[in-house]
């Protein structure tokens, strides 16, 4: 009687056991997974749920081998490509062909991207809503140096240096715009779209687009390199004349915009770049605006400044008090080792300058923490590599403390030192190029391509998180945070 009691507490158990489990099935997943992934009543800024269902998604650009292209999501949350169940096994942005998207454009705030492919000069716009194409925004030129789209996805710039033309694609019109510009090399755009500035390889000079009135009355515009069409000009590209007391444009490579619309700060790289002097050169935006049309020459010079950043200047970021410029200084044994330096907006004066990664750098974003992040290219050539330091490509620059630390942490003197999740080439103490860089926001994370796969790192310390879930398949070539607050986590 005591083994038959003890039995039917046993039985009474496991049903009660499995009825539990049973409702836990019903209750986590509906049995059928879909209730792991939960949206509030109402979604931020209304934005869609998309086909995913996932809340905290990061585009990867892939390339499998230059010809064949994917857009991949990671789920952030969770730092896993598949969904929960692992029934599925990835999620991709469907339509999306083309061979090898270098370039995302990320605007989380309009629920889209725009996606550069340099094999076929492609330009698609991604729903982020539907997680699909949605068509062309536009086509460039194979191999585009450089590609700027403002907000607003009126125009699309383009700098083709091995063809030597400044391409504008005008959406209002339909029409696309081919200047000639030789050795056009880089191309920058203010947030407003009015003022269009474009750089040359191993030169000092400036240029500038004009867009004419379209009136077959008007004059070609005095001194411009190139018009287009011949005909009955709409663009002109014209160069911007330096302070004719002081110059001081040295290899511009970019431009930072106020926000208040009244002063542009072009980067002036300087040495890094084959010229003499880093810094910025400051300059009127009214007098750079695509609509002032200049109808003499010498035109006046808008410069009306300058600021020397002995630590290099090839790709700046501003907090509204601060701009923060990263770049290269050469050394006395013709080396370049990288530099923060951290100009105040109040009185144009360098304040700070930190030791950061070699490299070309071309990456800078703020993170949670109060995190500074700032990625490059080429880091294995310069003065870090040769003192037998860190010489990764990315940075942690902590904004409160003033420090900065090379991630991954690894030390090359040390054999038993080792990146923590080497790529497919094993090196032991380098990934690679940086050519991707996304804040997750409010997860405390940042998303890298780096060397060709993708990394995740912890603002909070630089630790890596673990990346056996979200590596991919091909070559990892930018990365973008789809559901960022603001399109400003890029």
């Amino acid at each position: 009687m005591k083994n038959r009691s003890l039995f039917s507490q046993s039985l009474g158990a496991r049903f009660v056991l499995g009825f539990l489990i049973a409702v836990s099935c019903l209750t986590l997943s509906s049995c059928g997974g879909h209730n792991y992934y939960k949206f509030p009543t109402y979604t931020f800024a209304n934005r869609p749920i998309p086909p995913s269902r996932l809340a905290n998604r990061v585009m990867v650009s892939v390339t499998a081998n230059g010809s064949s292209g994917s857009l991949q999501i990671l789920d952030s949350l969770r730092d896993i490509r598949m969904n929960v169940q692992n029934t599925i096994p990835s999620f991709s942005i469907s339509g999306y062909a083309s061979g090898f998207p270098n370039r995302i454009f990320n605007f989380p705030e309009q629920v889209i991207g725009y996606v550069y492919s340099s094999s076929d000069g492609s330009l698609n716009i991604i729903d982020y809503g539907k997680e699909s194409t949605r068509g062309s925004g536009g086509t460039l030129p194979a191999k585009a140096a450089d590609v700027a789209v403002p907000f607003g996805f009126a125009h699309v710039y383009g700098a083709i240096e091995s063809l030597g033309e400044f391409v504008v694609i005008d959406n209002a019109t339909g029409k696309s715009y081919v200047l000639s510009l030789p050795n056009v090399y880089k191309v920058a755009a203010n947030q407003g779209d009015t003022v269009v500035l474009a750089m040359v390889r191993n030169s000092n000079t400036l240029y500038r687009l004009v867009h004419l009135n379209n009136n077959a009355n008007q004059p070609a515009v005095p001194g411009a390199v190139d018009c287009q069409p011949v005909n009955l000009p709409v663009y002109c590209v014209v160069p911007v004349p330096d302070s004719p007391t002081s110059p001081s444009l040295d290899r511009p490579v970019g431009a930072y915009f106020s926000l208040d619309g009244t002063t542009a700060y072009v980067l002036d790289c300087g040495s890094e770049c084959g010229g003499n002097t880093s810094g910025l050169t400051i300059l009127q935006q009214g007098n750079l605006e695509v609509t002032n049309y200049p109808t003499s020459t010498p035109y006046p010079s808008p410069v009306t400044g300058s600021v020397a950043v002995p630590g290099g200047a090839t790709t700046v970021l501003a907090d509204g008090t601060n701009l923060y410029i990263a770049g290269q200084q050469l050394q006395p044994d013709g080396l370049f080792t990288g530099y923060l330096s951290i100009m105040s907006l109040a009185t144009n004066t360098v304040t700070g300058k930190y030791s950061i990664s070699d490299g070309y750098h071309s990456k800078l974003l703020f993170a949670d923490d109060n995190t500074l992040w700032i990625g490059s290219q080429s880091c294995a050539t310069g003065e870090r590599q040769k003192l037998g330091l860190n010489y990764n490509c990315l940075t942690r620059f902590d904004l409160g403390a003033k420090t900065a630390s090379i991630v991954p942490n690894v030390n090359p003197k040390d054999s038993a030192s080792s990146v923590p999740y080497p790529n497919t080439n094993q090196n032991q103490y380098y990934y690679g190029d940086l050519t991707g860089l996304c804040w997750v926001q409010n997860l405390h994370k940042v998303y890298t391509a780096y060397g060709g796969q993708v990394h995740a790192f912890h603002t909070t310390d630089g630790s890596e998180i673990d990346n056996s879930l979200i590596t991919v398949q091909g070559t990892a070539l930018d990365t973008a945070y789809m559901d960022a607050i603001t399109n400003d986590a890029n």
